[in-house]
């Protein structure tokens, strides 16, 4: 069983920044990707980035350059820092994590509650 923590979102005018972070708890899995998705009010959930367990990453067109995924200091833990922010940013943002249990058989897909996040123009 995984279970997922998400902090760091709020309300900021446009070209501020915030850290999103997600930390996953739990024993007996495997993470082998985490990501951070949104859904802006009245539109479909979309990836915003993904990072392997290799270090590879990949973004949303729209976040490009002013979003950066990295692995944060704890354990299975991701952040997600985002620079500046714009009024389409505006959604609530969930963490998303994908692996494998320790024994290599059953898939694992757990995501967050979700977190608010803001942007005023």
């Amino acid at each position: 069983q995984v279970q997922l923590v998400e902090s760091g979102g709020g309300s900021v005018q446009a070209g501020g920044s915030l850290r999103l972070s997600c930390a996953a708890s739990g024993s007996g899995f495997r993470l082998d990707y985490m990501a951070w998705y949104r859904r802006p009010p009245g539109k479909e959930r979309e990836l915003v980035a993904g990072l392997t367990s290799g270090g590879t990453t990949n973004y949303a067109a729209s976040v490009k350059g002013r979003f950066t995924i990295s692995r944060a200091s704890a354990r299975n833990s991701v952040a997600l820092e985002m620079n500046s922010l714009k009024s389409e940013d505006t959604a609530v943002y969930y963490c998303n994590v994908r692996g494998l249990t320790t024994d290599g058989i059953r898939p694992v897909d757990y995501w967050g509650q979700g977190t608010q996040v803001t942007v005023s123009s």
